[in-house]
């Protein structure tokens, strides 16, 4: 397998040779990291810009509780980052190319559901 960047989109990985273990356990594992609605949801909500957790709960609809558990997986994924700001955490996507994955995966289930 090869691997080239292309133009904003990280690497590329080529067809040609055997997939290499550790790099399909690392997709793995970052595909079970985005594999909830509530945490698809928030990747949506921060691809247009960072929120607070408020902000989030509020867009997702579901209590902080949970969408703080969601926020744990995606930052442990290395999918978000938090900063403090004040008595609040402001998260933000780390890789924005992240974003495009889920907005692909969206659009390519709104196909299958007219």
């Amino acid at each position: 397998m090869t691997t080239e960047h292309g133009p904003g989109h990280g690497t590329a990985v080529s067809e040609a040779a055997a997939p290499d273990p550790a790099l399909l356990e690392a997709a793995g594992d970052l595909l079970r990291a985005l594999a909830a609605p509530v945490r698809i949801a928030i990747v949506l909500q921060l691809h247009e810009r960072p929120r607070r957790v408020h902000e989030l709960v509020n867009a997702v609809a579901v209590p902080q509780p949970l969408v703080s558990q969601h926020l744990r997986v995606l930052k442990a994924a290395g999918v978000v980052s938090g900063r403090r700001s004040g008595r609040e955490m402001v998260y933000h996507l780390v890789d924005h190319h992240l974003a495009h994955i889920v907005l692909d995966a969206v659009a390519h289930a709104a196909e299958d559901h007219p």
